[in-house]
């Protein structure tokens, strides 16, 4: 029941790992690579079992921040800054010092990173590029002034993928996740109707990327002005274990170690950025899909690991090819359901 739930997430999880990727200013090889080393390494070590990690929408808002002012370096080097953080914490025994923030935080957080979510993925969804903004609220400004010319090829394929994953009945979803459906059909019709849309791009056929963190090129100049960034990955790294832990915990009657899952999140934060891969964190969609899906152990986050990782390579020339639009209209109804209503 591990393995074929193992293989279930990984298909659930695809789509959202390259699409997380490209959100968070980095790439979509960066998303496949940090849910790839997160199912192994914070899957294997966390505080229970049925806990699910990889590249999560939490962390946009920061990261594509970071991304303007600082580049990948800075993504990479507050990634690293966060898991020591969240190492310390958990050996401290500080986890359970979370459980105190006020639900209506929580609130204000998730609807906050929904918003940002949503509002990072119109111009994919529309097959137009503006100017780069930090600012959600001045990026929407932007959109408003509809100073543009919307690709109609991809407004179709971001809607396309939009209806699948909203009208797929769930119970069909569990077999077979509509939001690959949606990128195998507008990809197949990208490229049989030779639709002028921007896709993906090149996705390497390896977990260890060639822009990565190493122990001799570290960007110790920006260290400073990554650290208050570190602290917030850090806090909505321990905020999403916690909400997906209590989600998990209820499903399987089975308590989180949170300060076991801090430091198996700090040590998987830690390791991923020398291979390329984005901060991260437990996934609240990932480990109900697990849990629906019959797993039971740990195994099954080792299991899609692997899912992810043979999707990478062999099928990165495949993936390489899917429309951003279809990528966008995934992450559109993720920040939706996402979305603390």
């Amino acid at each position: 029941s591990d393995v074929l739930a193992g293989i279930t997430v990984g298909a659930v999880a695809l789509p959202p790992a390259l699409a997380l990727g490209i959100a968070a200013g980095a790439s979509a090889g960066a998303g496949l690579v940090t849910s790839i080393l997160a199912g192994l390494i914070i899957g294997g070590l966390g505080g229970a079992g049925y806990q699910m990690s990889g590249a999560s929408g939490s962390m946009s808002a920061v990261l594509i921040v970071l991304a303007l002012r600082f580049g990948l370096d800075g993504i990479l080097m507050a990634g690293l800054l966060a898991g020591i953080l969240l190492v310390v914490v958990g050996l401290l025994g500080l986890g359970r010092i979370v459980n105190f923030i006020p639900s209506a935080v929580i609130t204000g957080f998730t609807s906050g990173i929904a918003l940002i979510i949503f509002i990072g993925q119109i111009g994919y969804l529309l097959g137009v590029e503006t100017a780069s903004n930090p600012n959600a609220l001045f990026k929407l400004f932007d959109y408003l002034q509809f100073q543009f010319v919307p690709n109609p090829a991809a407004l179709l394929i971001g809607l396309t993928v939009i209806g699948l994953m909203v009208f797929w009945p769930k119970s069909w979803n569990m077999r077979f996740p509509a939001s690959v459906l949606g990128l195998i059909i507008t990809t197949i019709a990208a490229s049989l109707l030779k639709l002028d849309v921007p896709t993906v791009g090149a996705i390497p056929q390896t977990i260890l990327l060639d822009e990565r963190l190493s122990l001799t090129n570290l960007p110790l100049e920006h260290l400073s002005s990554l650290i208050g960034p570190a602290i917030s990955l850090a806090g909505l790294c321990a905020i999403e274990s916690l909400l997906c832990g209590t989600v998990g915990g209820r499903m399987h009657g089975q308590k989180l170690n949170l300060n076991q899952e801090l430091i198996a999140q700090g040590i998987g934060n830690m390791v991923i950025p020398f291979f390329g891969g984005i901060p991260a964190s437990a996934v609240i969609a990932r480990t109900s899909v697990a849990s629906k899906s019959g797993a039971r152990t740990r195994v099954t986050s080792i299991v899609h690991a692997g899912v992810l990782l043979l999707a990478a390579l062999l099928l990165a020339p495949l993936l390489g090819r899917v429309p951003l639009a279809a990528l966008a209209g995934v992450l559109a109804v993720t920040a939706w359901r996402i979305n603390d209503w």
